[in-house]
C-alpha cells in the first residue's frame, strides 16, 4: 500500500482520531483536542506518517466553509435581534478588554504590532463545543443561560465573520477595508434576490425531492463561497452570507440537520491539519507568551463575564457560571490563526502561540466546567444535570 495514498492518509487519521478521541472521553475533554493531538502526532513534526498535509489542508477547508454555512442557517432575523438586545452591551465591554490585554500580551513578547492585534483579536473568543456542549438539557436550567451563552457567543461569532474578512485579504490597509465593506453589501443583496427569486421557488417545488435539496442545498454554499472569493472576499464570508440567505426558508432547518454530518466529517481534517502543522521544534519558543495568554483567559475571562453580567442584573450565581463557561480561547481563534498565516498577516511562531493557548484553555477548562458548573458529565453528582 503507498503510504501517501489519500486512502491511507484517511485510515491513519480517522482510525487514530477515533482511539484518541475515545481517550479524551474518558477524560472528559472536547473531541477537537483529539484532532489536533493525532495531528500533531501523524505529522510531519511528530512520527511522519503523513509528510505533507497540503491536500489535506485545502480539503479541510471544506469543513470551515460548511460550519460557517450552517451558523447562517441558524441566524433567524428575529433571533438575531433578540439576541443583540440582549448581549450587544456584555459582548462589547468584554470584546475591547481582551482585544486589549491580548495587544499588550502581545507587545510584551516582542511581536509586531500586527500580530500583537491578531493575538488581542483572538482573546475575544470563546469555545461554543465547551460553552454549549456541556449545558444540561433540562430547561429550567438551560433556558436563560442558554440564551445568554448563545447571545454572547453569536455576536463573538460576527465579529470573527468580519475580522475573517479582513484577514483573508492578505493585510489591514485601508484599501483592504474599503474593499471589504464595498464587497460585502453587494453580496448580501445578490444573496437575498437570488434566494427570494430561484432558491425559495426551486424548493418550494421540488422539496419533496430531498436528495435535490441536499445538492441545491450544497451547490448553494459552494457556489456564494466561489463568487465571494471572486470579489475579494473569503470563501467562507460567502458561505456565512448563504447561510443567512436561506435561514428563513421553512426548510433551512433540514437542510442543517443533513450537512452535520458533511460538516464533521471535514472539521476532523481541519484540526488535524491544525495539529500537522503544529511545529513542536518551535516549543520553546512559544510556550512562555502561549501559557501567559492561556492563564489570562482562564482567569480574567470568568472574572470580566462575571461583572458584566452582575451589571446587567443577572444573579450572582448564574454570571459566575456563564464566566466560567466562557472562558476559554475558542476554535474560532484557531480559524483566524490559520487563515492569517495563510495569508501572511502573521508569522509561523504568531500563529502558533495563538494555538498552543488555546488548545492549553480547552484542556484546563473543560476541566474547570465539569468540577464546578452542572453538566451532563459532572464530577460532582450534585452537579449532574442531563
Amino acid at each position: 500500500m503507498e503510504t501517501d495514498s489519500l486512502l491511507f492518509s484517511f485510515f491513519l487519521i480517522f482510525t487514530g482520531a477515533a482511539l484518541v478521541s475515545t481517550l479524551a472521553l474518558f477524560f472528559r475533554q472536547p473531541l477537537l483536542v483529539a484532532y489536533i493531538c493525532i495531528g500533531i502526532i501523524l505529522g510531519p513534526h511528530g512520527l511522519n506518517y503523513i509528510s505533507d498535509p497540503t491536500l489535506l489542508t485545502d480539503i479541510a477547508e471544506f469543513g470551515i466553509i460548511f460550519l460557517l454555512f450552517l451558523l447562517g442557517l441558524d441566524m433567524q432575523p428575529k433571533k438575531l435581534m433578540a439576541t443583540l438586545r440582549k448581549t450587544f452591551l456584555v459582548t462589547l465591554a468584554s470584546s475591547t478588554l481582551f482585544v486589549l490585554l491580548g495587544y499588550s500580551t502581545g507587545l510584551l513578547f516582542s511581536y509586531s504590532p500586527v500580530e500583537s492585534a491578531v493575538i488581542g483579536f483572538s482573546l475575544i473568543f470563546s469555545s461554543t463545543i465547551i460553552g454549549i456542549k456541556l449545558l444540561p438539557t433540562t430547561v429550567l436550567h438551560q433556558k436563560h443561560m442558554g440564551e445568554l451563552m448563545v447571545g454572547i457567543l453569536l455576536l463573538q461569532d460576527f465579529i470573527a465573520i468580519f475580522l475573517l474578512a479582513f484577514l483573508d485579504a492578505g493585510n489591514l490597509e485601508q484599501s483592504t477595508a474599503l474593499r471589504v465593506l464595498l464587497a460585502f453589501p453587494l453580496l448580501l443583496i445578490f444573496a437575498y434576490l437570488a434566494t427570494q427569486h430561484i432558491l425559495v421557488k426551486l424548493i418550494a417545488r421540488f422539496d419533496h425531492f430531498k436528495e435535490y435539496i441536499f445538492l441545491l442545498a450544497i451547490g448553494w454554499c459552494l457556489g456564494m463561497a466561489e463568487l465571494a472569493s471572486a470579489i475579494g472576499l473569503s470563501a467562507e464570508i460567502g458561505a456565512f452570507v448563504a447561510g443567512v440567505a436561506l435561514a428563513t426558508s421553512p426548510i433551512a432547518l433540514y437542510i442543517a440537520d443533513r450537512l452535520k454530518p458533511l460538516r464533521d466529517f471535514f472539521l476532523v481534517l481541519f484540526f488535524f491539519s491544525l495539529g500537522a502543522q503544529f511545529n513542536i521544534s518551535l516549543f520553546g519558543e512559544i510556550i512562555a507568551p502561549a501559557l501567559v495568554l492561556a492563564a489570562l483567559a482562564l482567569t480574567v475571562k470568568p472574572v470580566v463575564f462575571r461583572y458584566l453580567l452582575r451589571r446587567f442584573s443577572e444573579k450572582n450565581r448564574l454570571a459566575w457560571d456563564a464566566g466560567l463557561r466562557l472562558g476559554q480561547i475558542s476554535e474560532f481563534s484557531l480559524l483566524i490563526a490559520f487563515v492569517a498565516t495563510q495569508s501572511g498577516v502573521i508569522s509561523e511562531i504568531a500563529s502558533l502561540t495563538i494555538q498552543g493557548a488555546a488548545i492549553i484553555t480547552f484542556l484546563v477548562s473543560s476541566y474547570i466546567v465539569v468540577m464546578f458548573c452542572p453538566t451532563p458529565i459532572a464530577s460532582n453528582p450534585k452537579l449532574r444535570r442531563d
